[in-house]
Order: structure tokens, then sequence, then C-alpha cells
């Protein structure tokens, strides 16, 4: 059972599938036979998927060399006829994953030159799309291209520029800013070395160690990386003056709807202290408010090298920590010295990308760029590594900022868990597996033993993960055998932490719904799929309380501000994140001030007062819920004066 954080970088999914991510479904003959098929086997779970394999006999990045196009093709050719036979032999219940291959036979399209294929494709994906501003902005570029080479226009790339101009123009603004800001950033750190090393760092090593015969879900990106690559690069230009000048025209600053919902202690309140835990990749403790809001074991010496307390941890002041592979350590925070930049270096970097996949014209921003385009093909791979590993190191001191915010009666238990930050994931084993089940337990076991009366998980993982990193290292046999391994690796952590959760009943557990704009229980994603009466899962949406594209579906219950959400990074400087991490804390924040005013509440009184004090915001396709703090507390309250 591996983590992973649910931040605010996909650097590599980005720039080796934009066209993939960002386009496409299949020709109308394949739904059309699906909707006229009664009987078909049902699919629920993502797991349940039939697999399928591909020999690629060359280099990964030699598919996209001219002389090897019918490579590519021919690969292509059995991934479409695959993804057709399942969408036609079975009945699969979860639209996102009907999408997603849509976008895959899209990919096809665009890649054979199917120019009114893809067209029709692209109505058929954009009818399952329940975003509005997804749906709005769901492969433009493509559509645009596809028209051009329909009309046979002399200039294309000046087509596709006046195209996206027209369409941009009858979209609301507002509802797609964010999507056009995303893509204006893309557009200004795309190159093809970008690519190339992407897939040269993640695609090729996982075919040499299967010795070409790999995955679906390994080859699926390839058919997208073409488009990037012959198309959107060569016009990138065009596509960021167009994006460049309606941004600039549209210019408003967001309103923000979550200001006048705050609420803020200054420590004059009838409240007691509250312990609520960041179980997370650490936090740097010697920031901001948090000596004063740190939680204490008064029973522990600090620094001393000894389980004073004989609990089975050492040096305990503040909180635990677990390395990757669940051996206790004493560091709150990942080791600075591993990092192979300067932190600070890693820092701007990490905040001009953000700032570029936000349209803010910074001068970390302006740095990104410079280096990008520099970058080679084969410093790709550091590179991305290095923004991984830190913005695992600031993710928990960012969340722990937001858990804290403008609450003195709260006291911060640290928990720290090690993300991996290799493209190439470590090998999972059934022994690590134990050893990572009974971290987890443990864990559970030590914020019981220490009052903790609610904690925020800003991370998960899935079950296709594992799969997916059994495959990269050739491990667990034939695809069949893999999937039966990365079942009982899985069921391993999954049972021990269900099992966790439910024997801390009076614990709330918040967990960040996930930033894969999937069905968390399709997908089988853990914690963020589980459904019992002390867990709540956390969507995100905007300043505005729009839906974010990126956060995920399924069992979301309740939803915050996920978009550019300013905290504390290590080293005390502040900065602004995306993501469903950013979302969760904010509820975590609001459960300990409730908390404060009140210890007597109960997991279950926490979820009443937030979902019952929630605003209900009606979408297109359904209802969510928008939490209001304020209206939380008017309603804690009401109860004690009745």
């Amino acid at each position: 059972m591996s983590h992973t954080r649910f931040g605010s970088l996909a650097l590599v999914a980005m720039v080796i599938g934009f066209s993939a991510c960002s386009q496409d479904s299949p020709p109308p003959e394949v739904a059309a036979v699906a909707e006229d098929v009664d009987n078909r086997p049902v699919i629920e779970r993502k797991d349940d998927l039939p697999r399928h394999t591909y020999m690629v006999s060359i280099k990964a990045i030699e598919l996209f060399e001219p002389q090897n196009r019918q490579v590519l093709l021919d690969l292509a050719a059995q991934i479409r006829a695959d993804v057709e036979s399942d969408l036609e032999t079975y009945n699969i219940t979860n639209d996102q994953t009907v999408r997603d291959f849509y976008a895959v036979l899209g990919s096809v399209a665009l890649l054979e030159k199917r120019w009114q294929d893809y067209l029709d494709i692209l109505d058929r994906r954009r009818a399952l799309e329940t975003k509005e501003a997804n749906r709005l902005t769901m492969g433009l570029l493509g559509e645009a291209f596809a028209y051009a080479h329909i009309q046979e226009v002399p200039d294309v790339n000046g087509f596709v520029g006046d195209f996206l101009a027209r369409r941009i123009a009858d979209m609301p603004y507002d509802v797609v800013q964010d999507n056009l800001e995303s893509m204006k950033g893309s557009s200004e750190i795309i190159s093809r070395p970008l690519v190339l090393g992407s897939i040269e760092s993640g695609i090729q090593p996982v075919l040499d160690a299967n010795n070409g015969e790999v995955s679906y879900d390994v080859v699926s990106g390839l058919v997208g990386a073409p488009f990037t690559i012959d198309y959107f690069i060569p016009a990138a230009g065009i596509v960021n003056e167009v994006l460049s000048t309606v941004i600039a025209a549209n210019r408003v600053e967001k309103r923000d709807i979550w200001e006048a919902r705050k609420i803020a202690f200054d420590g004059s309140e009838k409240a007691e202290p509250v312990t609520i835990a960041v179980w997370d990749s650490g936090v740097d403790t010697d920031i901001f408010n948090l000596p004063s809001q740190l939680w204490l074991n008064e029973d522990e010496v600090a620094d001393n090298g000894i389980d004073d307390d004989k609990n089975g941890f050492v040096d305990d002041v503040h909180g635990i920590a677990w390395s990757l592979h669940s051996e206790k350590e004493t560091d709150l925070l990942f080791p600075a010295g591993e990092f192979p930049r300067e932190e600070m270096e890693l820092q701007l970097l990490v905040k001009g990308i953000t700032d570029l996949q936000s349209a803010v014209d910074s001068e970390e921003a302006s740095a990104v760029r410079q280096e990008l385009s520099q970058l080679s093909q084969d410093e790709v791979k550091d590179f991305i590594e290095s923004l991984n590993m830190y913005s695992n190191y600031m993710h928990g001191t960012h969340v722990a900022g937001i858990a804290a915010e403008a609450n003195p009666f709260a006291r911060v238990l640290v928990a720290r868990m090690t993300f991996g930050h290799t493209i190439i994931p470590e090998l999972p084993t059934i022994e690590q597996a134990h050893a990572d089940a009974a971290a987890l337990v443990e864990s559970i076991a030590y914020f019981k033993a220490n009052g903790v009366r609610a904690v925020n998980m800003s991370w998960g993982g899935s079950l296709r993960s594992i799969e997916n990193a059994l495959e990269a290292h050739n491990a667990g046999g034939t695809p069949e055998e893999r999937r039966a391994l990365a079942r009982e690796i899985y069921s391993i952590g999954d049972s021990a932490f269900r099992k966790a959760i439910q024997e801390a009943p009076e614990i709330l557990f918040i967990t960040s719904a996930g930033n894969s704009d999937n069905d968390v229980t399709f997908d089988e994603f853990y914690p963020s799929s589980y459904d019992y009466p002390n867990i709540l899962s956390v969507g995100a949406v905007d300043s505005e309380g729009n839906e974010t594209s990126f956060t995920s579906l399924g069992k979301v219950e309740l939803y915050a501000n996920g978009f550019e959400v300013e905290s504390y990074v290590p080293g005390g400087n502040r900065l602004k994140l995306s993501g469903t991490s950013m979302a969760s804390p904010q509820v975590l924040n609001l459960a300990g001030k409730l908390l404060a005013l009140n210890p007597e509440l109960t997991p279950s009184d926490l979820r009443r007062l937030m979902l019952e004090g929630a605003d209900a915001k009606q979408l297109e396709s359904r209802e969510i819920r928008l939490m209001n703090p304020k209206r939380s507390l008017e309603l804690l309250e009401g109860s004690q004066r009745t």
C-alpha cells in the first residue's frame, strides 16, 4: 500500500499526455453498438476491466521519429481495437472511465488524421463531462486542428489562433478562467525535449524492465504525445498569444466568498486546547505560531535519543515520524540536506510552475520559463524528481499552516510519513505492505493514546498504482498474476487501515478527495473512498466556490477552497498552492475550532455541524456543499442555548 500526497504538481502527466488529457472520445458507431447491447457484464470497479498488453519493439522516443510513424500507427490500431472492444463488450458504470477511454480513442483519431471522427468523438466525450469548465474547454486545440484540416486551410496555425479566439469569446469567462490560465501556462513551458525527456524517464524504464511488452496503462499515453509534438508545440506561440490577449482583456480579481465565512479566534474565547493531528509529509515546527500551537508530550525529553515514556517512540516530543519503508525516525521534517539542489532554488521553481499554471506573471514564473526552455532531454528526469522531492518536503508544513490558522487553541500533533519522489516508484512487496499496514495502525493507536480529536490526511493511493509499480519492475508474473498480487498487497493495508479507523470512533478522519478528476470509489482510492461515520472526504473549489477542474469525484461530502491557498513552507516563507490537499485542512481547521468551543462534540456531531452548516450549490449535474465555518459555529451556539 503506497501513499501519495495529493499536492499541486503533476508535470510528468502534463507534458507526456497533454492532448490525451484535454481532448477526445470514440467513433459514434462504438457507443451506438454498446447502447443496443443488453446483458453485458457490468463493470463496477476499475479492477474488473480486462488487461491488455502490447509489444513495443523500439525505444519509446523513437516512436516519434518520422521513419517510425508506421510502428506508432500499428500500436495505436491495436489500442483502438482493444478499447472499442471493451466499450462494446462491457457495461462500464463509471462515466469518468468511459470518458477516459474515449480520450484515448480521440488521440488515435488525431494520430490517424481521421479529423471528422475526432470531432464526433469529442462530442461524445463532452456529453459525459459533468464539470462545466472542463466540458467547455475540452479538446479545443484538437477541434481547431481538425477543422483546419477538414477545410484544408493554407495557414493552419493562423486558423487555429482565430478559431480559439472565436470559441473562447463565446464562453462564460468566469467559468473557464482557470482552465484557460492553465492552458496558457502549458503553452509557455512545453517543448520537445521536455516531452521526450518525460517519456524517456517515465515510460522507457518500464519497457526495458518488461522487454518491450507492457500494459495499456503504459502505452495509452504514448498515442497522445504525437499531438503535443506535431501540433501543439509548433502552435504554442500562437496559442499563448491568443490566451494572453483573452486573459488580459478579462482580467478581474476573483470574488472571494471565503473571507466572509471565516471565523478567527484571538485567544479571548471561552475555549479549551484541542489536539489535532496533521498526518502528512512532516512539519517545520520552528515556524509561524506552531511553538505555541504544537502538541507537547510532557513525558518525553527532546533530542536525548531515549524513549523516556516507554511508548515505543524515541524523542516524540511533538509527534512521530516514519521513513519511506515505515521505519521509526525522529525528524518531524524530511532532512533538507538530501536535496539535489538548494532548497530556496527549489522553492522558487515550485512557485514559478504554480504561477505559470495560474497565469501569474511573476519573477519566479519567468525563471521557470527560462530554465525549461534550456532544459535538455537528459536533464528532465532530475528536474522533475527534484521538484517532486521538494514538493513532498513542503507539503505537510503547508497543510499544517492551514489547519492551525487563527486558532490559538489548536495543539498540532505531527505524524510524518515519507512519500516517494522518483518517477519510477519502488517495487511493492508483501513484506513492505505488512510494514506499512503496521505503521498505519500504530499511528492511529498513537492518536488515540494522546487524545487526538481530528486528523487530516491529504494523501492516498489506489489499487491500480500498486499494479503499475509492479509492472515497472517486471514483477508479479503474467498480467492476471500481477493483478492478483496487486490486490493482495493492497488488501493488506486496506483491511488494516479500515479496521483501525473503525476502532477509533472518537476521532474524525478528514481526507482530501484527490486531484485526478476521477471517481474515487470506482478506482478504489484510499482513504477518500472509505465510508464510515468518522471519516469525511473533501473536494476542492476555487475562491468563488466553483468546482476545480482537478478535484476527484465519487464519495465527496464537503468542498472547500483548494485554489491558490496561501500558507507556510519550511523556513517560514508563504506560498500559494492548489489541490484538494489545501481544501481538506480547512475542514480540520473548522473541526478544531468547534472542538475548542465544545470538547464534548463527537465525530458525528462535527459532521452534522459542518454538513448542515454548509451552503448547497447546484451544479449542472449535481449538488455540492460548500463549507461555511461561520454558519457551523452559529449552529453550535444555537444547540448549546437550547
